[in-house]
């Protein structure tokens, strides 16, 4: 695995309480938002109310992510799931058009799991597909948010994705952090990008990146 670069006085001293502090406060103050949330999504989605799901975090350390469900448990007559957008229904899609299916990460946050912002933690399955240069979006924690998503989220290619994820990797600051949650903000709750793909209801499989286009 790369070594990440050397700490910044910022994200070595600062980052990780200020990411304590952020998630409390999310706690403390919207306590009544989480509740309302999780008796809609038990009701409209079913039980369980919190998905789960393994990721990998920073240095590709393995660790359980939880989110509000989105989608049905639906299947064919084989048994079979079906495809993501028979099953993201309308409410799902408003959860995750304004991103409070993701209030329940901020509990990953104080685990120090993840950061408010950073690279989004993906698929476990992902891992040995990325190339040397992808693999340092692991080099710091991931992120509720991050810069991919305020640059496209899931309408740009995973390529253009991960070479953002990097450079912010290589690149943080406390006022691109304030940068970045402010236009979460605006996107998630104003304009609403970015929820699709032109393909997919979500994201088209990462598959890894072609030689030519490295």
């Amino acid at each position: 695995m790369p070594e990440h670069k050397p700490y910044g006085p910022y994200e070595k001293y600062c980052k990780r309480p200020l990411d304590i502090c952020c998630a409390l406060a999310a706690i403390l103050f919207f306590w009544w938002l989480y509740l309302i949330l999780a008796v809609a999504v038990r009701i409209k989605l079913g039980s369980p109310v919190i998905f789960r799901q393994d990721r990998p975090g920073k240095n590709e350390k393995i660790f359980q992510l939880r989110k509000f469900r989105t989608m049905t448990d639906e299947k064919d007559g084989n048994g079979n799931l079906l495809p993501d957008e028979k099953r993201l229904t309308p409410f799902g899609k408003m959860l995750r058009s304004t991103s409070l299916d993701e209030l329940p990460e901020v509990f990953n946050i104080l685990r120090g799991d993840m950061s408010v912002v950073g690279p989004r933690p993906l698929l476990v399955k992902y891992l040995p597909r990325y190339n040397e240069e992808q693999r340092h979006r692991h080099d710091v924690r991931p992120g509720l948010t991050g810069l991919a998503q305020v640059n496209g989220r899931n309408t740009v290619s995973w390529e253009e994705k991960f070479r953002y994820d990097v450079d912010y990797a290589n690149h943080i600051t406390l006022r691109g952090d304030i940068s970045i949650i402010l236009q979460t903000v605006s996107k998630a709750f104003f304009k609403k990008e970015g929820i699709s793909s032109e393909t997919s209801a979500t994201m088209e499989e990462f598959t890894g990146t072609k030689e030519e286009e490295q």
